[in-house]
């Protein structure tokens, strides 16, 4: 959604606590005058954030220096407050572009803002002109900044001198920020190495503190391609299921695709999805001909291949023996509410583990557990809502989770992957803690 702004008003100066990323010298909007402007609100945990991000990529390389974008991160959770948390999710996601570090969400404050992720251009003169809320805008930002560009080019008021950057300095051993991992039949490993676009996999040996890799799957460059395992490409994949000791499914999170790994001959190929991110309201179909919106995690139900699909807060289930696809769970509303699954409400589904009667799954942007039963209906174990996060033991109903982003069944219980708190949490079903 966009509107314009009425009159000339000037924009606020940018204002943030934790200094500047990626960029070699403190930037001020006095300082970027004869630019057109882009401010990004985001946050990392965010999936519209995310989007939003690949969908100024191709902006910034069509207007190059006469374009500058800046991210201002103005966090939602506590653990997004921390530097070195968002310096390294900006080498996690490849956002290349200067970043402010605004923990207060001072600027946000001044802009208005109201919701994640929102966009403000700034013209050359140091005039707001125009905002955006939400993801799906690129057109209409592609024609302003486009017209703005062309009008000041003409004027000899825009400035196209390349600003200098300082890309952030984060280690990276054999694996780069790691999504997923799965197991399989005669101790197969799988691990999803996330930040190298590429899938790792090895077996466990018998005492289960040693693994041979037996393949990587992936050149490691960004981008969706099927074929060997060394030329085929991937985008930040997630979540992993092991059909059988041959094949493992993929969720390519980035590329919103599902892809299927043949272990034996070492090829990739694409299942479900078409590479297009789906749109809200969509509802299934063909597999190859149905577009996703970031699937986040896998996992076998009733023989069926359920996909938690962040993007549209929804379940979908995949058949490969219909080769068909459709949501199972979720009315697409983002927010917490229980009930029948056409009309339950999720945010952001994350992590999927099943005990045989029940789903459980952890839903990252409402910090719950949830679970989804035979008789169709979801229920939350933990979390009440989009802004209740924190960290708490004790009764189900007064525990608090932070951005958990897996969940695995064990010895009959499901095991939290509370990744904001850095901590693995057990619910106990008997005692409701």
């Amino acid at each position: 959604m966009g509107r314009d702004i009425r009159g000339r008003v000037r924009a606020p100066e940018l204002v943030g606590r934790g200094g500047w990323i990626h960029a070699r010298q403190d930037l001020s909007l006095r300082s970027l005058r004869g630019k057109v402007v882009l401010l990004d609100f985001w946050t990392f945990c965010c999936i519209n954030c995310l989007h939003v991000l690949e969908e100024l990529r191709p902006l910034e390389e069509r207007f190059g220096d006469a374009l500058v974008v800046i991210g201002v991160h103005s966090p939602k959770f506590e653990h997004e407050r921390d530097h070195e948390a968002l310096e390294r999710a900006v080498v996690r996601y490849d956002v290349r572009h200067p970043v402010l570090d605004d923990p207060d969400r001072a600027t946000w404050d001044q802009y208005g803002v109201r919701a994640w992720p929102t966009l403000y251009l700034v013209d050359p003169e140091g005039y707001a002109t125009a905002a955006f809320e939400g993801e799906g805008n690129a057109p209409k930002l592609e024609g302003e900044i486009s017209r703005m560009i062309s009008e000041h080019r003409k004027q000899g008021t825009l400035d196209e001198t390349p600003i200098e950057m300082l890309p952030p300095a984060v280690d990276s051993g054999s694996l780069r920020f790691p999504g997923k991992v799965a197991t399989g039949p005669g101790n197969l490993l799988a691990i999803a190495d996330s930040g190298h676009n590429r899938v790792v996999v090895a077996r466990a040996g018998e005492a289960g503190d040693t693994a041979e890799v037996l393949a990587v799957a992936g050149s490691g460059a960004r981008g969706a391609a099927d074929g060997g395992f060394d030329e085929a490409r991937f985008t930040g994949p997630q979540g992993l299921l092991f059909l059988n000791e041959e094949t493992l499914l993929v969720a390519d999170t980035g590329n919103h695709l599902i892809r299927r790994l043949d272990l034996p001959n070492q090829t990739v190929s694409t299942v479900a999805g078409t590479g297009v991110q789906a749109r809200w309201g969509a509802s299934g179909g063909a597999a190859r001909e149905t577009a996703l919106n970031s699937p986040w995690d896998l996992e076998l139900w009733d023989e069926m291949v359920v996909i938690a699909m962040a993007g549209p807060h929804q379940l979908w289930v995949l058949d490969l023996g219909k080769d068909d696809v459709g949501v199972l769970a979720g009315s697409g509303v983002e927010g917490l509410a229980d009930g029948p699954a056409q009309t339950a409400a999720m945010a952001q589904p994350s992590g999927l583990s099943s005990d045989g009667e029940r789903l459980w799954f952890v839903d990252s942007e409402t910090s719950s557990l949830r679970y989804l039963d035979r008789s169709g209906r979801l229920f939350t174990a933990v979390g009440t809502g989009l802004f209740d996060f924190g960290y708490k033991d004790g009764p189900a109903t007064e525990a608090l989770l932070q951005h958990p982003l897996g969940v695995v069944v064990a010895s009959g219980a499901p095991v939290v992957c509370d990744t904001y708190n850095s901590a693995l949490r057990r619910y106990d079903l008997t005692r409701d803690e």
